[in-house]
C-alpha cells in the first residue's frame, strides 16, 4: 500500500501539470475574428476590420489567391488594365497600412471550443482562439480527371498560364475551357506561343463579349467548339491529346502543351467538418449578411453562394465588407 506522503506528491504532480496546461493554454493569442484566406475578399474583409477597429488576424496560403494568377484584369473600377499579381498586391499593402496582421500558413481546422470561442489551427502547427471568423477559402482548380493527368504535370499540363506561359515559347498549345479566365488564358497565350487552342465543349465560348470578341479576332487563336480532351498521349513529356469528337477529320491533336482552365471547385476540408450547410456543388450558404449556418461564422468570396453566382473578384471584395460589417455588428451586440 503506497504511503499518504506519496499519494500527495503525486496529486501535488497533478495539480502543477494541470495548472501547467491551463498556462500555456491560456498563452493562444485570442482575437475577435479570424479571416481564412487571403484573396481579394480576405483582405477586403481586413481592411473593414481594421476601419471598425475589430482585433483581427488574417491567415492564408497564398496573399492574393487564385486572383494572383490572373494576366490581364480590365473590369475593376479603378483600373484600366493590371494584372491579379498588382491588384492583389495593392489589396495587400492597403490592409497592412491599416494594421492588418497577416500569416502565411494554411488553416486545417476549426472547432469551436467554448460557445463564443473557436480555436483555429494550422499546419505549421499554430493554434489560435477568435470568438468570429470568415471563411475566404476560395476554390481549387478543376481537374480533367484523366488517366496519366499527374504523371504530365509540369511536362505539358498546366493549371497556371502566367507560371507555366513562358515554357511554351513559340510552341503549340491548348487551352481547356470556355469561360473569362479560359479566353483571357488563350489571348496571353498567344503573345508567347506560335498556335493556340481553345477547346470548349458547348457552341459558344461563355466568356464576356468584349474578350471574346478579342479572341476571335486573334489570328493565333483557333476554337474547337462541340469537344473535349479524352485522352493524353506522350512519352515523358505530353504530345498529343485525343479529342472526343473528330476536327479536321482526325480525333488526334498534336500540342506541347495544355492549360485547364474549367473553373473551381469549393474546397472541402474545413467546410465539411464544420458540417456547414451548402448548396448541391458544395458551395457555402449564406445570408444577406455574409452568415452561414453556423453562429459565428460568416463566408465571403467565390467560395459562396452569394453574388448571384457572379465569381468576380469585385464581388469577391463586396462580400468580404458586408462580412466584416455584419461581424462589428455581431461583436457590438454581444457587449
Amino acid at each position: 500500500m503506497r504511503s499518504p506522503f506519496l499519494l500527495w506528491k503525486n496529486f501535488e504532480a497533478l495539480i502543477i501539470i494541470y495548472k501547467t496546461f491551463l498556462y500555456f493554454d491560456s498563452m493562444q493569442e485570442k482575437y475577435s475574428l479570424i479571416i481564412v484566406g487571403a484573396g481579394p475578399a480576405g483582405l477586403t474583409a481586413s481592411i473593414y476590420a481594421s476601419r471598425y477597429n475589430i482585433p483581427h488576424l488574417l491567415i492564408g496560403s497564398l496573399i492574393g489567391g487564385l486572383a494572383t494568377e490572373a494576366y490581364k484584369i480590365e473590369n475593376f473600377p479603378t483600373e484600366k488594365e493590371i494584372s491579379g499579381l498588382e491588384l492583389t498586391q495593392k489589396m495587400k499593402e492597403k490592409a497592412e497600412s491599416l494594421g492588418a496582421k497577416i500569416i502565411v500558413d494554411q488553416v486545417v481546422d476549426i472547432t469551436r471550443k467554448e460557445k463564443d470561442v473557436f480555436e483555429v489551427k494550422t499546419r505549421s502547427a499554430n493554434s489560435f482562439l477568435t470568438e468570429t471568423i470568415i471563411l475566404c477559402l476560395g476554390t481549387i482548380k478543376r481537374k480533367l480527371n484523366l488517366p496519366q493527368e499527374e504523371k504530365f504535370l509540369g511536362k505539358g499540363i498546366s493549371y497556371c498560364a502566367t507560371c507555366d506561359g513562358p515554357f511554351f515559347k513559340e510552341k503549340v498549345v491548348a487551352v481547356v475551357g470556355g469561360s473569362d479566365s479560359a479566353a483571357v488564358t488563350a489571348l496571353y497565350l498567344s503573345e508567347i506561343a506560335e498556335k493556340v487552342y481553345i477547346i470548349y465543349r458547348r457552341e459558344e465560348l461563355r466568356a464576356q463579349e468584349a474578350i471574346k470578341e478579342k479572341v476571335i479576332k486573334n489570328e493565333k487563336i483557333e476554337i474547337i467548339y462541340n469537344n473535349n480532351v479524352k485522352e493524353l498521349r506522350g512519352d515523358t513529356q505530353l504530345k498529343e491529346i485525343i479529342l472526343e469528337n473528330k476536327y479536321k477529320n482526325s480525333f488526334s491533336l498534336k500540342i506541347d502543351g495544355l492549360f485547364v482552365e474549367i473553373g473551381g471547385v469549393p474546397p472541402q476540408t474545413i467546410i465539411e467538418s464544420l458540417n456547414l450547410e451548402t448548396d448541391g456543388q458544395g458551395y457555402i450558404k449564406i445570408k444577406e449578411d455574409g452568415s452561414t449556418s453556423i453562429k459565428g461564422i460568416w463566408a465571403a468570396g467565390d467560395v459562396t453562394t452569394g453574388s448571384n453566382g457572379f465569381r468576380q473578384i469585385i464581388t469577391a471584395c463586396a462580400e468580404g465588407a458586408i462580412a466584416a460589417d455584419s461581424v462589428h455588428r455581431y461583436l457590438i451586440n454581444k457587449k
